[in-house]
């Protein structure tokens, strides 16, 4: 095997400004000084006439008519010149903003222009002028990189991806969304240079090539990838005391490598099926189910609730006259009698959740869901709108946020809800349906918080906490972990017997187990693309008015997705986590066996030891690095 060799920390190597886009630098100095001089001509003119105006209107005798008086100041053609000048100047100072938007706000603002931007020559030609830093795991092990260079026996040194398909939704490629590589070492890091330092010929150093450790964790990265082997779903792992992600995994994944190949990446985008390069974790949106119970539960301790009492019977729970009744998954042979929210959190009661949901109202659902970082909208229609959320992350700069952005999970909270839709939401179903597992995971995660505190996500080892918002005072955070603890181990738990193994090591857990059906197209087996079938609309004179394809939805074999949420240990949790499994059913059966492997994972990887893995100290020793010449690329 070809030896690895470290870049360890070198010099930033200089990119020549000397380069084909010198032109179009040039030119762009020459317009905006060509802009900036006819501003100034403009004002000279200006001044003048207005001096002009003034002599000659000390000279014209006061008892003219006052038509008689403009007209000798100005003719027709003065004014109409002065009218078409001001015109010319509106244009160009709307050429002016436009180019200013490109060159300053596009960046940051402008999805299209974040997507196509690596395809411009001179962002390519700097991002590739020097090698990029290694990308270390939370152990910062050399012989643990995540991202290297390796040099092959004719000379060349490669990129290579020791973990390719488990971080390819993290790492991300030349293709499509920007992954936290090219925010890292790409041309969003700011170091590119401007019109005048390419004309001047100056260089422009670059700090792309600095080592970066991150927080997610090899070892446990990897368990997550054996545990949705074979299956549609992600995992999601947080540390709920600092925000750092351990763990980020999204089944089907896709290689790095492969996709360098165009006619591999359109393949890969065309499977509407698998969705491969889309990271489940972050930009899937799915029912949450009685997962969403977490959030209804917060919301109850949140407005004073916790308490209050609801009676589970076999009618089911009507929320509204004429309304479907609310029975539990067991139908009206599934009774629970008045309850109070630990045992309805333990035996996941849907009727109780519901009633809990109508009492609580629309304004508080909104309240925790907002602390929570869930978008509430008024109508359906914004709520669907699926924008990115970047503000959640704890990040050192805006490009790493773009880049890990997940979609913003929302709920609807306007006037027109009802009190039936407020009862699905209590239990995580109607306008509750647009849950992110990364979402979930938070609000787990803000359970898991010793004080009660959301942390905002982080991915840089090194970046110290950020708090997102303080959701529940410290004595509230410990009676709901109280209450997730009974799922797992309460007698009546509805995961107890799957965390039997892991209780037996000596690990007090805490979950929620949540099942959701889900209404998909039927698939070609062989295209991966949604089966249609051809409409025709005609009026009543008989007269085409549209044709169009419509989607084939199987309505007569729902998806049933299988969720767990999940804390670690409960005395003072290291992990918060969100499994989801589609297609898995109970999530008794399917998520939380992989929440509870992923568990004794952390464990036997040092996680329960105050919190600080031990697997740095284990195994080789770290190897002495061998700087790598860095090659010009021309």
């Amino acid at each position: 095997m070809p030896f690895l060799l470290l870049l360890q920390s070198p010099t930033p190597s200089p990119v020549s400004a000397h380069v084909p886009e010198w032109m179009s630098a040039l030119l762009t100095l020459i317009y905006v000084g060509a802009f900036l001089l006819l501003i100034l001509l403009l004002y000279v003119a200006l001044l003048r006439y207005r001096l002009s105006r003034a002599r000659q209107s000390a000279s014209v005798p006061d008892d003219l008519p006052k038509a008689v008086r403009k007209r000798l100041g100005s003719t027709t053609t003065n004014r109409g010149l002065k009218a078409l000048r001001w015109v010319f100047v509106l244009l160009a100072a709307g050429v002016f903003g436009f180019h200013v938007y490109w060159a300053k706000y596009a960046a940051t603002n402008n999805e299209k222009f974040q997507e196509l931007s690596y395809k411009d020559l001179r962002n390519r030609r700097i991002s590739e002028s020097t090698l990029r830093g290694w990308i270390l795991d939370r152990s910062g092990r050399l012989d643990r990189a995540l991202a290297l260079y390796r040099r092959e026996g004719n000379g060349d040194i490669v990129r290579e991806y020791p973990m390719d398909k488990p971080f390819a939704h993290i790492f991300g490629s030349d293709r499509g969304d920007p992954g936290i590589e090219r925010a890292l070492f790409g041309v969003q890091n700011g170091s590119m240079p401007e019109a005048l330092q390419v004309v001047q010929g100056e260089s422009t150093t670059r700090k792309a090539n600095a080592d970066v450790r991150i927080t997610i964790d090899r070892d446990l990265q990897q368990a997550a990838v054996d545990q949705l082997k074979g299956k549609h779903g992600a995992v999601v792992v947080l540390n709920p005391q600092t925000g750092e992600v351990l763990a980020l995994y999204s089944e089907p994944s896709y290689s790095l490598k492969e996709v360098e190949d165009e006619a591999t990446w359109i393949r890969l985008e065309a499977n509407e099926r698998d969705k491969p390069l889309v990271s489940r974790a972050l930009g899937a949106y799915y029912i949450p189910g009685s997962t969403f119970k977490t959030v209804t539960m917060t919301a109850a301790f949140i407005a004073g609730l916790q308490d209050t009492q609801f009676t589970c019977s076999g009618g089911g729970y009507v929320a509204a006259p004429g309304a479907n009744a609310i029975l539990d998954d067991g139908g009206a042979g599934e009774v629970h009698g008045t309850i109070g929210i630990d045992t309805a959190f333990e035996v996941s009661c849907n009727q109780y959740f519901a009633q809990m949901g109508v009492k609580l109202g629309a304004d508080r659902l909104k309240q925790a869901a907002q602390l929570l970082g869930i978008g509430t909208y008024d109508t359906p229609v914004e709520a669907l709108r699926g924008r990115k959320q970047p503000e959640i992350w704890n990040a050192s700069s805006d490009a790493i946020k773009r880049a890990l952005a997940p979609r913003e999970a929302t709920i609807v909270t306007g006037k027109q809800v009802t009190r039936y839709d407020l009862a699905l939401i209590g239990y995580g179903q109607g306008y509750a349906g647009q849950m992110t597992p990364f979402q979930m995971a938070l609000a787990a995660s803000a359970v898991g918080n010793m004080e009660g505190k959301l942390m905002k996500p982080k991915i840089e080892f090194d970046r110290p906490p950020e708090m997102f918002k303080q959701v529940v005072p410290p004595q509230t955070a410990q009676r709901m972990r109280e209450i997730m603890g009974l799922v797992t181990g309460g007698p009546s738990g509805t995961a107890r017997g799957v965390f039997g193994p892991v209780k037996a090591a000596g690990i007090n857990t805490g979950g929620k187990t949540g099942t959701a059906q889900k209404v998909i197209p039927l698939y070609d087996p062989k295209t991966g693309q949604p089966k249609t079938r051809h409409r025709v609309e005609k009026d009543n004179k008989g007269n085409i008015i549209r044709e169009y394809e419509e989607t084939i939805m199987d309505t007569e074999h729902p998806r049933i997705d299988a969720w767990f949420l999940c804390i670690a240990p409960l005395e003072r949790p290291q992990l918060a986590m969100a499994v989801i499994v589609e297609g898995g059913g109970y999530g008794s059966k399917a998520a939380a066996p992989i929440a509870a492997a992923l568990v004794m994972k952390a464990k036997e990887l040092g996680y329960f030891n105050n919190g600080n893995p031990q697997k740095a100290q284990r195994g080789l020793p770290k190897q002495t690095p061998t700087p790598v010449p860095r090659p010009r690329r021309q």
